[in-house]
């Protein structure tokens, strides 16, 4: 079986990626802090490692020999402002450098690297390629995005460096988080009957769970993308855009939402992007198909069923809030 080593698969999009990748045949070595719990079910072809990615003895020890990488690991929010700069710097790229050195040595063939769409910061270009300049302007967007290069500068016969940007993810997963856009909106539709957008002018791309799922099986099999660099997303909106989806999304499946109130308020969040995903389906075929409304759909069901406590406001929900009060360093 081909050995899949993930860094931050006990994460939001990691614990619905793992088992993706056990029916995909992979036998899959997770190493995460799981800082947010272990919502990962146990399989023969599953290991789940605690560590550190700063940890480089036990880095070195965890990566098999010719195994293929999909790096997940980071602090990943963009208010990570909230938190100790050196935290980013530390995890995001440091540790990053370190990984690199030692998949390298570890024969590592196939590096696919979880970069972010945050990188372009704030443009008023109608279509971002990938091309584009960055102008990241968090801790998190600008350690993502010097991470880029120290990878693509490695590539040769044998180690198979991959970039992608994805946008904005949402959807359902065990490992919820209700700090991301379209999420954290629908959250507050379902349990507080009003959705409040911060700005609301600021343009946004979003990919639903799934297809960042399916988009990482490609780039870890195709042979067409090594040392390339992708943005994978779907639809780009508005915030105030989104909340009006995610209000008539919500009222074609219960209409007692069409009486949601959307509410606006000021917002210090002025990152806008508008990215063009072209790219990808011109050299491997891959383009998302679920929708913000899939993502919505999915949520309201969890909260029907339970898998979403209707108390949002908890920590496990929440990455910022989380390490803050762990007292993460």
């Amino acid at each position: 079986m081909k050995k899949l080593f993930i860094t931050g698969g006990g994460g939001y999009v990691g614990t619905r990626l793992v088992p993706a990748m056990l029916d995909f045949g992979y036998k899959v070595i997770v190493y995460d802090t799981f800082y947010y719990g272990n919502y990962l079910n146990q399989n023969n072809n599953l290991i789940s490692i605690k560590g550190d990615i700063r940890d480089k003895d036990k880095l070195r020890s965890s990566i098999p020999e010719g195994a293929d990488v999909l790096h997940l690991a980071c602090i990943s929010n963009d208010a990570s402002f909230a938190l100790n700069p050196d935290l980013s710097r530390t995890i995001n790229y440091e540790a990053f450098v370190n990984l690199v050195n030692i998949a390298k040595k570890n024969q590592v063939k196939r590096f696919v690297y979880a970069s972010t769409s945050s990188v372009y910061g704030v443009s008023e270009a109608d279509n971002i390629t990938e091309d584009h300049p960055l102008k990241p302007i968090t801790h998190y967007n600008t350690y993502k995005a010097k991470c880029e290069p120290i990878l693509l500068q490695e590539e040769n016969k044998i180690f198979q460096p991959v970039i992608f940007r994805p946008a904005t993810v949402c959807g359902y997963s065990p490992r919820m988080r209700l700090d991301l856009s379209v999420n954290i909106l629908t959250a507050h539709a379902i349990t507080k009957n009003i959705i409040t957008v911060f700005g609301g002018t600021q343009r946004r791309p979003n990919l639903h769970i799934l297809d960042y799922i399916d988009a990482c099986v490609l780039l870890l099999n195709s042979n067409d993308v090594v040392g390339k660099t992708y943005n994978i997303g779907n639809e780009n909106m508005t915030l105030a855009e989104i909340a009006k989806l995610v209000r008539s999304t919500l009222t074609k499946v219960d209409p007692k939402f069409s009486n949601i109130e959307i509410t606006t308020t000021p917002s210090d969040d002025i990152r806008s992007y508008h990215i063009d995903s072209s790219r990808i389906f011109r050299e491997i075929g891959f383009k998302p198909t679920r929708t913000i409304s899939d993502a919505v759909k999915e949520i309201y069901f969890a909260f029907v069923n339970k898998d979403i406590d209707v108390n949002i406001d908890l920590d496990k929900y929440h990455n910022v809030k989380t390490l803050l009060n762990k007292r993460i360093s």
